[in-house]
């Protein structure tokens, strides 16, 4: 009889009830679970759990039955969220980019719950940072329905007849609000007094707000209690984003705050803690953060368990969004500037501060460093360890990988300077070569350059989570994230295998070597990251470190990250024009002047590309002034996200994916690289587009080789200039090696390669 109870117990485990594919995924992530740790517990591969996910198969038993139950507990403690139903007369959901809008609509917002999130101290602005591989294919971006529009104040003609329209931002992956009705107003609002003096806040998909407040601390109150402004989080352990107000000039009149920042105060960064506006702050019980009140200032009230109160400024006249990031975004109306921010909050995040604070913060909030635990004996949670995360703890980096001055370097002589036997020296390529007699007889040199490359590197990359620990005389593992000091001068690059049994001879003088970003061949032992030396055996030469600092404790910390901002880029892509799915012929049509398109989206481009660099810089952020001194700490090295090692691998794996595609290309082609910047590379060529010279076989590109296409890690056209025009250039300059990949996008080449 047992047989025959265990044999129904086995029939109903093998049709245990299982959530659609899309909820196992979003519980997985919900408790901050990666696919390797589920595919661990459950003893079947890591494809096997993806598949599950992605609805391509079903668990069978006995796993499934242990699935289901991990599913059904996972369900208790994050219930899927509920959406209400849009009301007869809701709003028409938003359309395409270039839809004409309609008139924007004026509400006087109902009172909402305050957002729950903890203050984080932003960290300050920098722009630094690079990094690239192949990517998979984009899952598609859907667009979620629209909250419901709440109901619309009776307004006199009057009232709204000086509002201009409102082009409609173009649909995201998440809607402004995420179908949350805290957030029912999207996650930001410009704030901007019009010429009857009445304040209004800009908001996404065109609504416009009545904002009463007279005071900096009224419009907080303002914003907090009423407004329904802010997002929610991003990660099941993470915190709702807080309201971000951005400050026209015009509204900065009207609170009190100068348009423009003096010397003094734009070198500091913020006003003085003596001015009469941080003084009305301090009366009604309002707090800044370190940073004070300065182009980014959060002002906060300290929280009370889950009551939240912060809120954000962004003020665009004291510099708030570099051009060098945001384009024009600073001088665009106000309800423009809400569409492109709302489009950048939306898809990436909202900003909190520049587009590299913004890069880093995104990093923290899809892997926020703790959660609750299980509850204890009295029922109580307790804060714990994020498994995945990096944890709320700064670690020390390897003294390799140390950037000169820190405080680990202390006791090395003042002026000494470290060799690459000393020092990890992983950076983006910056080489090129004079043209063989062959090249100039061509016509034409024509730049192609890989998209998003270095958000691509970091696809799939195992890096380090917590400290390294050190190896005298280590076997190599490709798969152990660290920092080896191994000798390749070896490695020759006339002969290189180019697939499992398949090897190439090449002309070495006409590449640039893998292991050093000047493309130099090494000359002895130096350090390197896990991906540079596996290249190394990749091409075929055995490789015997000297000694190597390495992470056991790692996992592939930036796949989330990698895929927010890839969908971001793809998706205000296709918002202009350029799809994933187009021919080459039609891709390089689509996107020569797509950013004329619509103007505004190409800001938002320009703005995730930014966030991917920016972000990556800001693993390595170098001391701010402050006073600083060598051998001191500097403020940045008191986040957990102060990460060298993790900067360095992205940018090591960036650089061998390119060197990859170029040695494949060469060995099929006999064609090899004049020039070759960060992610763009040259070549001279007969015809002037990349499709006459990249090796397209009815339609399908060369294995492994450039492949046209907007998915980060394929190519588009760069630029195209004459080989005579590079000859003059590097003759005007007397630079036989000037680096052609920086001027081939325009020709402009207004002063000597320095190399910066």
């Amino acid at each position: 009889m047992s047989e025959l109870f265990d044999a129904v117990d086995a029939l109903v485990a093998s049709r245990a009830a299982l959530p659609p594919p899309a909820e196992r995924k979003r519980l997985r992530a919900a408790h901050g679970l990666t696919i390797d740790e589920v595919a661990t517990a459950l003893k079947v591969r890591r494809a096997t759990v993806s598949g599950w996910e992605a609805g391509k198969t079903e668990p069978r038993p006995p796993e499934r039955d242990a699935y289901a139950r991990m599913l059904k507990q996972l369900a208790e403690l994050y219930p899927a969220p509920t959406t209400p139903a849009p009301e007869k007369d809701a709003a028409v959901p938003e359309g395409s980019a270039g839809e004409p809008a309609a008139a924007p609509e004026v509400r006087t917002p109902a009172v909402a719950p305050v957002s729950e999130a903890a203050v984080v101290t932003a960290t300050e602005n920098t722009q630094t940072g690079n990094t690239q591989t192949p990517a998979s294919a984009p899952a598609p971006v859907a667009a979620a329905p629209e909250a419901a529009t709440p109901p619309v104040r009776n307004t006199s003609p009057s009232s709204t007849s000086h509002r201009p329209g409102v082009k409609k931002a173009a649909s995201a992956g998440t809607p402004a609000g995420g179908g949350d009705p805290r957030f029912a107003n999207g996650p930001l609002a410009v704030v901007d007094v019009g010429a009857d003096g009445q304040v209004v806040a800009y908001c996404t998909g065109g609504l416009v707000l009545d904002v009463p407040a007279k005071t900096l601390p009224a419009l907080v109150e303002w914003t907090l209690r009423e407004a329904k402004l802010g997002a929610p989080k991003l990660s099941g352990p993470g915190k709702d984003a807080d309201s971000l107000i951005v400050l026209t000039s015009s509204a900065l009149k009207r609170y009190g705050l100068p348009a423009t920042l003096s010397d003094e105060e734009r070198h500091a960064g913020r006003l003085p803690e003596g001015h009469k506006v941080i003084k009305q702050l301090v009366r009604a019980e309002w707090k800044l953060t370190k940073r004070g009140l300065g182009p980014w200032a959060r002002i906060y009230r300290p929280a009370t368990g889950s009551d939240r109160q912060c809120v954000q400024l962004c003020i665009p006249s004291w510099n708030a969004l570099d051009p060098r990031s945001w384009g024009h975004a600073g001088q665009l109306p106000p309800a423009d500037l809400a569409r492109v921010l709302g489009v950048y909050a939306s898809r990436v995040m909202t900003p909190r501060g520049s587009t590299a604070v913004t890069g880093l913060e995104l990093m923290t909030a899809l892997h926020p460093p703790t959660r609750a635990s299980e509850p204890d004996a009295d029922g109580q949670r307790h804060s714990e360890h994020n498994p995945g995360s990096l944890g709320k703890d700064p670690v020390d980096c390897a003294p390799c990988e140390a950037p000169d001055g820190h405080p680990i370097l202390k006791d090395l002589a003042r002026f000494h300077v470290r060799g690459p036997g000393e020092k990890l020296f992983e950076e983006a390529y910056d080489w090129a070569r004079a043209m063989t007699d062959d090249e100039c007889t061509l016509r034409h040199l024509v730049g192609i350059d890989v998209n998003v490359a270095f958000a691509a590197g970091a696809n799939g990359l195992v890096v380090g989570l917590g400290a390294p620990t050190h190896v005298e005389a280590p076997v190599f593992d490709a798969k152990l994230p660290g920092s080896w000091l191994v000798d390749l001068s070896h490695v020759d690059l006339a002969r290189v295998r180019v697939g499992k049994d398949k090897w190439a001879d090449l002309d070495a003088s006409l590449l640039p070597s893998p292991f050093t970003p000047a493309g130099e061949r090494p000359q002895g032992p130096a350090w390197y990251a896990t991906p540079t030396v596996a290249y190394a055996q990749e091409l075929g030469y055995d490789v015997a470190p000297i000694e190597a600092w390495v992470r056991y404790d790692n996992g592939r910390y930036l796949d989330g990250w990698y895929q927010r901002l890839r969908d971001a880029f793809l998706a205000t892509m296709a918002d202009l024009g350029v799809h994933a799915d187009m021919e080459p012929a039609d891709f390089v049509a689509a996107m020569d002047g797509y950013r004329d398109r619509d103007p505004e989206l190409a800001i938002v481009v320009s703005a995730v590309k930014a966030t991917v660099k920016g972000g990556l810089g800001k693993l390595r952020e170098r001391p701010r002034g402050e006073g600083w001194k060598p051998g001191q700490p500097w403020r940045a090295l008191a986040r957990p996200t102060w990460r060298p090692d993790i900067r360095a691998a992205v940018i090591s794996r960036t650089r061998i994916n390119l060197h990859r595609k170029i040695v494949k290309h060469a060995a099929f082609t006999g064609q090899y690289p004049v020039a070759v910047l960060s992610d763009c590379v040259v070549y001279a060529a007969d015809g002037a587009s990349p499709l006459d010279f990249l090796p397209y076989r009815d339609g399908k590109p060369l294995p492994g080789g450039f492949k046209l296409g907007i998915n980060p890690g394929l190519v588009k056209h760069e630029g195209t200039q004459s080989v005579l025009w590079g000859e003059e250039v590097r003759e005007r300059f007397n630079a036989p090696e000037l680096n052609l990949a920086r001027y081939i996008k325009d020709g402009q080449v207004t002063d000597k390669d320095s190399g910066e």
